[in-house]
Order: structure tokens, then sequence, then C-alpha cells
């Protein structure tokens, strides 16, 4: 192709002129050592992802591992918000020094970097992606069991991105009761599965809400084709999270972390060893 750029990451199987299989690997930052790194992710927005890798990173960091959040979805930061974090994050020669959360959680948003926080990102996709791999190789994330990678919505540059770079040891789909959120969740799972990216299984988010006074859970969305789908794609169901007023309120006051009981504490023993 005569606009060819030789950088056969963005181009197709069909592309002429593919070159052969090309390492698209990232070193991490030299003074950062991360046993795993596991990518929340869904093909739509709007589903919680967001809630779901904060309430994960909270919920292993409470059962004594060593977690950093990675936000990932750059022109829509919410990773922050949830932890109560409005401190900008600093830099020297050795690199970038991610914030720490108030309950030491260490946390890398482009949110931190900006001069405000309602400051628009107006960057094209391969800025974006550009960003997100520097986030991997300049930060200074030091020791940790796990960094919890906030994905993007879709399919295109950012996971692509994360996908290529980093060395993602699983993935998380996030999905809702929807049937149009279950298809296009389904597409981000045949993009982790073409990618050889391991999928550790299905949450669904806003499954129901339970009422206060009798205890009955209302299906507000609609009845859950959560297990067809999880059937269909072969994958287990991880956890089902309930329309809680209580965990919205503690993510607008940013204090995700002191939220009790968190539904996701039973699902660290289930994450790569």
């Amino acid at each position: 192709m005569s606009d060819c750029t030789h950088d056969c990451s963005s181009c197709g199987q069909t592309c002429g002129e593919r070159e052969a299989p090309q390492d698209f690997s990232a070193p991490m930052n030299p003074l950062s050592h991360i046993s795993h790194v596991i990518a929340v992710m869904s093909g739509k927005g709007g589903v919680g992802k967001s809630l779901v890798t904060a309430s994960l990173a909270a919920a292993a960091a409470k059962a004594g591992k060593r977690v950093g959040v990675l936000d990932a979805d750059i022109t829509g930061p919410s990773i922050p918000k949830a932890f109560g974090v409005h401190d900008r994050a600093t830099a020297d020669e050795l690199g970038i020094y991610p914030v720490l959360s108030p309950g030491g959680i260490p946390i890398m948003s482009l949110n931190l970097l900006m001069e405000s926080e309602t400051e628009p990102v107006v960057w094209r996709g391969p800025v974006i992606a550009g960003a997100v791999k520097q986030f991997w190789t300049d930060v200074v994330w030091g020791d940790l069991d796990y960094l919890f990678v906030d994905m993007p919505p879709g399919t295109g540059d950012v996971p692509l991105t994360v996908f290529q770079s980093l060395p993602v040891d699983g993935a998380i789909l996030v999905t809702s009761p929807q049937d149009l959120v279950s298809m296009i969740v389904t597409k981000a799972a045949k993009m982790a599965q073409m990618m050889d990216i391991p999928i550790l299984g299905l949450i669904e988010n806003y499954s129901y809400f339970q009422c206060p006074d009798c205890g009955a859970k209302h299906p507000v969305f609609g009845q859950s084709k959560l297990e067809q789908v999880a059937a269909g794609l072969g994958l287990p169901i991880l956890a089902r999270l309930p329309i809680d007023p209580a965990l919205a309120s503690a993510v607008d006051a940013g204090i995700l972390e002191d939220y009790a009981p968190n539904p996701l504490e039973p699902l660290v023993s289930k994450l790569p060893e």
C-alpha cells in the first residue's frame, strides 16, 4: 500500500504489506516489579468497569495483597474520584510516581497529570494509546502483586495496546442484564481470545435491586441472560452485583475503600497466584 507506515500493529490480517509477527511488548519501569496484570474490560461504556476495578483493588488490598490501579480510560478517567484522590502525580529522572489512595493503593490516571480534573482530553487514538503505554514504561509502581487496568469501552487502540504491550495475565469482563450489552461484551471476549488473553470470567453489574424492607430482589433492567452468555463463551460467572445506593454514595464521596461489605472480596482468591 502506498500509505503503509510499516507499523503492522495497526493493520489487518489480509494486509499485503504485513510482515512477520512482531513483538510489541514494552518493558516496565526498572523500579517496578509486578507479578500479575489484570485487565477489567467490556465492549460498552456505562456498565461499571471502573467500579469493578476499584472494588476489586480495594478487596485485594484488604486481603493483604500489594495492588495498584492503572486507569487506561484516558478520555473518561473515574478511578481517582472513586478513591478520593485529587493530588497531582510527580516525576523525576527515574519516572512518574503514582498517587497513593487513603488506603495506600498507588493510582495512575491522566486526571492526576492535568491542571484541572474537568479539562477534556481531545487526543487522537494513537496518542491516547501512547499515554497508556507510558503508564507502564514510565511509572514507578514499586513491588505489586496485582496491577489492575481499568480499560476504556470498545475494542480499539487502547485495548489493543494494553494486550500487546503489557503482560496481561487475565481479563475480567463486566456486563449488565440488557441484551445489547451482552452482545457487545461478547465482542470484547472474542477480542481477548484473538489476542490469547486468558479470560477469568464474567461479572454482571446492576443485576438486581434488593428491597431494604422485605429483602425481595427486583431485576430492574430485566431478566438476566448471564447464564446463556457465559455458557456460550465457556466462561465462569464470577459475581452478580446489585444496584446499591450506598455503594454509589461511597464512590461519589471518594471513600470506596471504606465501603463494606465489599461484594468482590470472595473473588480475590480466584485471581492468578
